[in-house]
């Protein structure tokens, strides 16, 4: 019994060294993102929760960085954030995590640990369901949204004509862009996604009058997804309408933002004149380069 122990051991640690090999290897996990990004603060707020180093790459969004050939090049989606760990290229957010949950256990040596129950990962997707783009353009003042808007398209067109290989793909996403400003018109469109929040936010905090978190009694992953949805509402001056009359939820939000995940992935952009800085930043390099019109 003695022997089969050890060998069950020696090919336990032999699995850890191999994952590990292929996960970290000889290269720094590497993350785009931008702290406009809901998806970038969720995965950030993983790394922050697991203590996994990685190397930063700011792309920003609203300047057009991500429709960049660089990095169009290694997501014709353009969208934020991307995971890169050698080789290995992840997307999506919800797989992102799972894979750094993947990477804590293992580099811990510690089999207990457990992964995300099935509970958690229900919630995850329930959250992720919920898509902020229309939501949040909405209640941005309509001249500085068309301003953007009509920004971002230029770019658009600027890299098509500088690499004609990529101006399939880029051309996908200048009709994306229209369609978008004609959603936008579409008060059935607006109405949809403001009453899957309030569904979501209703299922939230009638979870919370049974747990302190949202899976259970410990933070978890389905926490670091809602956390950045209630970021948000927050920026946009939503607090009282969505958060203020929902006692549990009112609760909980105080509670997670004294976790220093949070102060460092959105608090530390968002809080009391930092908040201005990051916008009134991008604004100005937005504006300039409508400007010298360097697209």
């Amino acid at each position: 019994m003695d022997m089969v122990r050890l060998k069950l051991s020696i090919q336990r640690q032999n699995k850890r060294a191999q994952f590990l090999r292929t996960a970290c290897g000889n290269k720094t996990m590497q993350l785009y993102h931008h702290p406009f990004s809901l998806d970038s603060q969720r995965v950030r707020l993983a790394l922050e929760e697991k203590g996994i180093d990685y190397t930063s790459f700011h792309v920003n969004p609203v300047t057009g960085k991500n429709m960049d050939a660089s990095f169009f090049r290694m997501n014709s989606t353009a969208k934020l954030p991307v995971f890169q760990n050698g080789g290995h290229v992840i997307f999506d957010t919800i797989e992102i995590i799972q894979y750094l949950e993947k990477i804590a256990k293992v580099s811990s040596g510690d089999e207990n640990i457990p992964l995300s129950s099935s509970e958690v990962i229900e919630w995850m997707h329930k959250i992720q369901k919920w898509n902020p783009k229309f939501f949040t353009l909405c209640h941005i003042p309509e001249k500085h949204r068309r301003y953007v808007s009509k920004f971002l398209r230029q770019v658009l067109i600027a890299r098509m004509a500088e690499t004609p290989d990529l101006a399939a793909d880029y051309h996908k996403k200048l009709k994306e862009a229209y369609e978008t400003e004609e959603k936008l018109k579409n008060p059935d469109v607006l109405k949809q996604d403001k009453e899957h929040l309030i569904r979501l936010l209703d299922e939230v905090e009638t979870q919370l009058n049974e747990t302190a978190y949202l899976a259970g009694k410990e933070f978890g992953m389905a926490d670091v997804m809602l956390i950045p949805v209630l970021a948000r509402l927050v920026i946009l001056n939503l607090e009282d309408e969505y958060i203020g009359g929902r006692p549990n939820m009112a609760k909980y939000w105080i509670m997670v933002q004294q976790r220093p995940s949070y102060k460092k992935v959105i608090g530390k952009h968002f809080c009391g004149w930092r908040k201005h800085k990051t916008f009134v930043k991008t604004w100005c390099i937005v504006h300039i380069r409508t400007m010298l019109r360097k697209f």
